[in-house]
């Protein structure tokens, strides 16, 4: 059984791939430092799974204390790297921070991967790295634009830095280049859990619906689209787990023509913003108390995928259409109440 280090396990996509990727056949250690994330999904993943996880809190921007990490576990074959500042609206306010966490981490991580000659990579990369494109849908081979935000940088750096690190050793990598990620697992155990103010469309949605947030805004209607919201890609998270698999099982096998290759995980359809609210609408039986606000500095105004080489090569299909994505993010919200009020009831007694 191989094992995979999971950096950023705790958090909402990795917990995700944790299960998917035990659900296969692999052996996991995860790594979080829980500073934008917590232990509530990881311990969601071990319920669906029936086992524990080994889970060190450990920040990869210390590289001793992520050397200690690989010496510990040195039958680690693969990588997967998730652990990253993600806020677009934040990284505008707060460039360095995001520098410094984004690609220290990465750096430190890559060091260690060196030293113990870890031969497979997968880094978590982003639809930011094609900035505004000139035309969509996207291909792998679209070239990069400038980015429309510090954190969108970190992934266009971040992507550069891995596939020029590996050219110098013997690690074999992937770059995956992910969508708008939405939902929950279908057992609704674990799902997206965002610490404060949510900065992604659907949480903020689902957090609107039932009453956490007074009114959502929508970031602008007069950009050059079908109703002048943005529009996006959305991918069931569950999808997106599974795809990270396969690229580990791609690399296993041999699979890979190149050293570094990429690949863009989307579902290949376009929705607006306004349209993903009105599906939300429909499925949940809930109306949306939503506002038209000023553009947002960061957003890009439209991106969707072209996603022929991960289906060809990776084998990977998209199972969950739009409905059934925002159905279990729904469900995943009102599970996160009902634990919230029964923890409330609890201290209410206690006291």
């Amino acid at each position: 059984m191989k094992k995979i280090l999971v950096t950023g396990g705790c958090g909402y996509i990795g917990a995700h791939t944790i299960v998917d990727l035990v659900e296969n056949g692999y052996d996991v250690v995860c790594v979080d430092n829980n500073s934008r994330s917590n232990l509530r999904l990881l311990e969601g993943a071990e319920k669906i799974l029936g086992k524990k996880i080994k889970n060190y809190t450990v920040d990869l921007c210390n590289y001793d204390e992520t050397y200690a990490v690989l010496q510990e576990n040195p039958d680690i074959s693969g990588v997967i790297h998730f652990a990253a500042y993600k806020a677009v609206g934040e990284s505008v306010e707060k460039p360095l921070m995001y520098f410094e966490n984004n690609l220290v981490s990465l750096m430190n991580l890559l060091k260690c991967v060196q030293e113990f000659q870890i031969p497979h990579f997968v880094f978590s990369s982003s639809c930011t790295v094609y900035g505004n494109p000139d035309k969509v849908p996207v291909t792998e081979e679209t070239p990069p634009k400038p980015a429309e935000s510090p954190y969108g940088y970190t992934k266009q750096m971040g992507e550069q830095i891995v596939s020029e690190t590996v050219k110098s050793f013997s690690t074999n990598a992937i770059l995956l280049r992910y969508f708008n990620p939405v939902g929950a697992h279908p057992s609704i155990l674990i799902g997206e859990l965002p610490l404060g103010k949510p900065q992604n469309l659907v949480p903020a949605i689902t957090q609107t619906a039932i009453g956490k947030l007074p009114q959502m805004t929508v970031f602008g209607n007069d950009y050059d689209t079908r109703d002048g919201s943005c529009v996006r890609d959305f991918i069931h998270v569950s999808d997106l787990a599974h795809a990270h698999t396969l690229a580990i099982n791609y690399l296993v096998e041999g699979k890979n023509g190149s050293r570094c290759e990429v690949f863009n995980l989307g579902t290949g359809n376009g929705v607006t913003v306004l349209e993903a609210i009105n599906t939300f609408e429909k499925v949940s039986g809930q109306k949306l108390n939503y506002k038209i606000g000023p553009r947002r500095a960061g957003d890009v105004i439209a991106t969707y995928a072209n996603n022929d080489k991960a289906r060809t090569k990776l084998g990977w299909e998209p199972q969950y259409n739009l409905d059934e994505m925002m159905d279990t993010a729904w469900k995943w919200e009102l599970s996160v109440k009902k634990d919230e009020s029964l923890h409330s009831s609890q201290n209410s007694i206690l006291n």
